[in-house]
Order: structure tokens, then sequence, then C-alpha cells
């Protein structure tokens, strides 16, 4: 990344702001804009999270909104209620609460002498979602929207669950946010009222996962926040942005095909970050990207955004299986409108003994089944890649020898795809709940097998997730499932794989039983949406190199780690995913402030027995400054039976040594078909 130092205009930073609310509850704000402003009021910029502006993202604020700032933009970076170290209790996710304060926010900016009364709003992940959300309640003040790595659904394509499948994620998820909402605020910005809130947190934040796991269809709770329910709802225009390795591509589509507004996708070979800093790469100029379209949108400036390609998306080459890429080789494509006028079906069929047939071939209709063990899934990386590393698949042979794989011939010449493949099956399964994972990969001449994109699917889920009903077993159903969207091309001598399993665990909670699925080729098929090459056309698609502002000044005080370790114990026949995330400590030298972060999870099953899966994950954080020292331990356990889900949860916060809260759960939950 080019870091312009300095900037090319002067900026005022205000380390802190208060914003008032109706209620007279006050959030916190970090304040980025340029010097002599109220003289020449400018529009604003906000992002507008839960992840403590403070210290936590410090470091990724500093890079975007200087930058923002000094091309003519306000830039407001507001703590959500409850959360680092605004004032209240942050109770769940995206709450009407939450959801009214930013509207409000909208407002309070909008007034301020150094705003002109325009209002843009950016975000990943939780900031994309809620910029949605919040444009959905339609507040005067907005007038466009950049959405990262976000969703329009938080049933369907959250990190909660997957066709229907509970996604190991939302253990991890629910983890993560269990320890944010055990810290305190900075003493040095609500004085000594820090421990007062703090423990209104600790009491009153509640363990999310529990309440999350009360909600198991697609019921009201989900609803709310989904903006797919309304798609008109949302007036202002809407980029569309995230990555292949991350778990929030779908959304991408679907907003570009449903929304009736202005809009942009963009979708490039990234993990959950911010494209100027992507990994994999290439990275791109993000923020010049996002410059364009604010002048747009919100100074009327002609930039030429809205001549670009509706679509713009990085068609990946294939490369070797690894857990990790650096760079992911390919190239921009792009398409005028999506869905795409210029893609093709590609029809392939599954045939006995385990063969994809091109279009055309005549295929008998044959019986095959398949029953995985719970080892399928121990390579499949996680359902969304935070860092790319070493969170994405391994080589897929791995996984194939537990599931019922079906290879075509080597490919005569390259085959592209962009869009969600299709898979059409003809199946029976011997238990009334039954999961259904698929994986397509593109396997070289060597064998090695690279997987391009996955799909779940809950049976009792097939025809819906609002009225999920059990399988009759034997019985004969045909379904119809999209994997993820993907953009991929198939090299000439390559093959494609299709892979089917009954289990992929961690990545998805088993069913309660083993089943064995019974597949019926000849009349079942996959789909893929082809793309035709269009050099000519995708040749002009590019963008600068990234840059942003002047990075965080930080001192490591502890190192840390990054590990995937797959363990098993022949002797008990125990296999065992660990992942390690250890930040260390770091020393924040802007606000003299030592943050400790490490997060270790477990997954684990043994043998055949369909009781035994487990997730476990251990929180600890810890922030330190003079004679303040504060520390915070999370600790969760799921696992099940198969009529329940257990959960067993600790928290403990320390000052210094002294222990000054604990509290615990036990809890059991009814399975609801999952």
């Amino acid at each position: 990344m080019k870091i312009i130092d300095p900037l090319p205009r002067p900026i005022r930073d205000i380390e802190h702001a208060w914003i008032p609310m109706s209620d007279g509850t006050r959030l916190a704000a970090r304040i980025w804009m340029p010097e002599n402003v109220e003289a020449d009021p400018v529009p604003a910029i906000l992002e507008y999270i839960p992840y403590r502006r403070r210290d936590n993202t410090r470091a990724r604020d500093d890079i975007m909104h200087p930058w923002f700032a000094a091309h003519g933009y306000a830039c407001v970076r507001v703590d959500i209620r409850g959360s680092g170290d605004s004032e209240g209790v942050l109770e769940d996710e995206y709450l009407q609460q939450e959801l009214d304060d930013g509207v409000e926010i909208l407002r309070w900016i909008a007034r301020q002498p150094w705003c002109d009364g325009k209002v843009g709003m950016i975000g990943i992940s939780w900031g994309g979602f809620n910029g949605l959300q919040i444009a959905a309640l339609r507040p005067p003040e907005l007038k466009a929207v950049v959405s990262v790595a976000s969703t329009d659904d938080r049933y369907a394509d959250d990190v909660h669950h997957m066709g229907g499948c509970l996604l190991g994620d939302n253990l991890s998820w629910a983890s993560t946010m269990f320890a944010f909402n055990s810290l305190p605020p900075d003493p040095q910005i609500v004085g000594e009222r820090w421990r007062e809130l703090w423990f209104q947190r600790l009491r009153g934040s509640g363990f999310w996962l529990e309440k999350w796991l009360r909600h198991q269809r697609r019921d009201e709770y989900w609803k709310h926040g989904s903006v797919c329910e309304e798609w008109s709802a949302i007036q202002c225009p809407v980029m569309a942005v995230s990555g292949w390795a991350d778990g929030y591509t779908n959304a991408v589509f679907r907003l570009l095909a449903k929304l009736q507004v202005p809009r942009l996708g963009l979708v490039g070979p990234w993990s959950h970050k911010y494209p100027h800093q992507g990994i994999p790469g290439p990275a791109i100029g993000f923020l010049q990207e996002c410059l364009r379209w604010w002048d747009h949108w919100l100074k009327g400036k002609e930039t030429g955004i809205m001549d670009e390609p509706m679509l713009r998306a990085w068609m990946q080459d294939h490369e070797p299986p690894t857990t990790f890429y650096e760079e992911r080789p390919g190239r921009w494509v792009g398409e005028p409108e999506w869905p795409s006028p210029n893609n093709r079906e590609y029809p392939l069929t599954l045939a006995s003994p385990g063969t994809l047939e091109w279009p055309g071939a005549e295929v008998a209709e044959k019986i095959m089944t398949i029953q995985s063990p719970l080892s399928v899934g121990l390579f499949a990386g996680k359902w969304c890649s935070y860092a790319a590393t070493p969170d994405l698949p391994h080589d897929q042979r791995e996984e194939d020898g537990g599931a019922l794989v079906f290879d075509s011939a080597q490919l005569g010449e390259s085959l592209e795809i962009l869009g969600a493949p299709r898979l059409e099956l003809e199946l029976a399964a011997d238990r009334p709940v039954a999961m259904l994972a698929v994986r397509l990969s593109d396997v070289a001449p060597d064998d090695k097998a690279t997987r391009v994109t996955y799909g779940l699917l809950n049976l009792t889920h097939r025809e819906g997730s609002e009225a999920p009903r059990p399988l009759e077993p034997g019985k004969r159903y045909r379904i119809r499932m999209e994997l993820n969207n993907i953009g991929h091309s198939f090299p000439s001598g390559n093959r494609l794989r299709l892979s089917i399993s009954t289990s992929y665990f961690p990545l998805a909670w088993p069913a309660p039983e083993p089943v064995r699925l019974t597949i019926f080729t000849g009349v079942s098929r996959l789909v893929l949406p082809e793309r035709p090459r269009r050099d000519a056309e995708d040749q002009a698609i590019a963008f600068p190199p990234p840059e942003g502002a002047r990075p965080l000044a930080t001192r490591r005080v502890q190192a840390g780690q990054h590990k995937w370790r797959v363990i098993r114990d022949l002797e008990t026949d125990i296999s065992t995913l660990e992942v390690i995330n250890d930040d260390g400590v770091v020393h924040i030298e802007s606000v003299d402030l030592e943050m400790q972060r490490k997060a270790l999870e477990w997954y684990s099953y043994r043998g055949y027995d369909y009781t035994s899966p487990r997730g476990e994950t251990l929180w600890e954080w810890g922030y330190r400054r003079g004679d303040w020292e504060i520390r915070t331990v999370t600790h969760t356990v799921l696992d099940s039976t198969p009529s329940h889900f257990c959960i067993h949860a600790a928290l403990d916060a320390y000052e210094g040594k002294k222990r000054v809260y604990s509290d615990n759960w036990d809890v059991k939950i009814p399975r609801d078909l999952i």
C-alpha cells in the first residue's frame, strides 16, 4: 500500500466527541475533517460499528478516514450504543434501537456547521449490514451507501446458518461478541464512571449464543434487519463489495439483481477485509474507487463511476490448493447488468460410477449411496475467511475419501464460470433429518484438487426455512440447491469434480444421527453458469494500486501467533481442529494503551459418534495504562444430543489480579430439525 504523507489537504483529527441521543444516552465518536471546514462545509461519511474505535479498529481507521478527510469529507466513526466508549448496553445485533440511533446520528451529523447536510455510510461486515438496514429506513440525510462484506438476509446468508444448516461460525462469532461485550470503556474518555458502565455491560449484554439458538428457523427474529424482505425500501444508491474468500459474496449478486436504485457490485479475490488491504491479493485502490463514488453521489461531480459495468469481478485462474494465497492469479471481468445476459447454462449429468457427463450424453438412471464419516470438513477452512491464512480450504482429496465423487473428463479447452452453480438432485434418505454438503473442485493433471465453491442444504429445509418438514425415509425427492457464487477459469487439461457428502463438520453442525443418502444418477445434473470470454471489453477494467493515510504507530510488547492444527489421536479416536488466533500485546502510542487479545477454538468429534461433536472457545482480552489494568476471560462449550443443543459458558472479569465479576450459563435448547 502506498502511504500518502503528507496528505493532499490539512485535516483536523477530533479524538473524541459525544453524540447525544433523544433518550439521553451519549454515543462516542472520532471525527476527521478538512481544516477550516466551517467556512466551506463538506459532505460526511459515517462508519457505525461496535468494535471499539479507540483501540481495536484504530489501525484500520487511521488508514482510511484521514485519507477521505484530506479529499474533502468529514469522516465520523461512531461506537454503537453499549460498545467502545458509548454509553448503554449492547444486547444483540441490529436491534431496532441500533438502527434508530443510526438515524439520529445521521441527523446530528447533517446539522453540524462543518457538514453541508449530505451523508454517506461506509462499513465492512456489521457496518455494511447496518448501512443497508438504515438505508431501508429512508433517512433524508443518507444519500449513498458503500456496503462491504454484508448481507441482505440475516437467516439464509449470515454467520449463523447456510441452507438451513447451523454453521460452526455461529459459535465462533457468538464467542467473539461475548468477549467484546465484556470490555469496559476507556477511563480517559468516560472518567470515573468507567467501572459503573463496565458492570452495566457485564450484567446486561446477555449471552447471545443462547438467543440465536432459540431461533433455528427463518422467523421474525431473522427477518428483522433483512432488507430482502422489502427491496423497494432502499431508495439511495448502493455499492456492494465482497471477495471470493469472504463469507458474504452471494449478497452482492442478489443486491444487483433485486435493488431498484443505482448500484454497482465489486468482487475481488479477497477475504473479510476492505479491498485496499485485501488478502489474497491483488489489493486495489479501493479508497480511490470510493472517492469516485462519493464525489458523484455526495458532490454531484462527473467521475465516470456510473459508466463502469454494474458488476466487476475477479476471474480466478487455477491455483494448486493451499491454506494461504498471497496473490490469486486472474483478471478483472465486467457485466453490464446482473443477472448477466451474456451467461449461458452449461449442464453436466451425474452418471454412475462417478462421472460428470458433458451436454448431449445419454446417461442411464442408476443408484449410488453415501454415508460420510464425520471427518469430512476438517480441511474445509472457515465459512468466512478473516485473514485468508491459514483458514482457506486445503487439498480436497483429504475430504473426497468420505464423499461421493463425480469427475468429468479432461477439458479440451478452458471453461469459465461466473455466478452460482446449481445442483438438481434426485435423492432419498434413510433418516428424517439429513444434510447435504456439495463441493465443486478444479482437479489438475497431478490430481491435486482445489475447491472452487460449495453449498450446504439441510434437507428438511428443501422447500424453505420458515416451515421445515422432516424427510420421509425412503421417499424420493427432487431438490434444487445453489452453490456459492464464484468466478473461476478451469484450464484445458483439468477436470471438474463434484463431491457430495452427508457431513461437513466443523464448518456446519452434523445431523442428529448418521444418514445414508441414495443418489439417482442420470436424472441428476450440475448446471454451471458459463461466461464466454470477452477480452476486448474486460481489458478496460482496471484499478489503481492501493493507498491510504499514515498507519497507526504501535510497539510490539509480546508476539502473537495464528495457527490451524488438525490433531488426530488414534488411541482415543478423537480428531480435533485447533485454532490459535493470538494477537499478542501491542502498545498504542497515540493513546498510551497496552492491548492484549487472544482467541482459542477447538472443534472435535470421536470416531463415528454423532453425539460427540463439540465446539469450545476461550477468549482473553486485556488493557493496561499505568496502574489501570483490566482483563476478561470468556469460555464457551457447545455440544449436542440427538434432541438438544447444550451450552456451557463462563465470564470472568478482573481488575489487576482481583476477579471482580463472574457469571455462568448452563442451557439446553431443543433441536428443531437441524
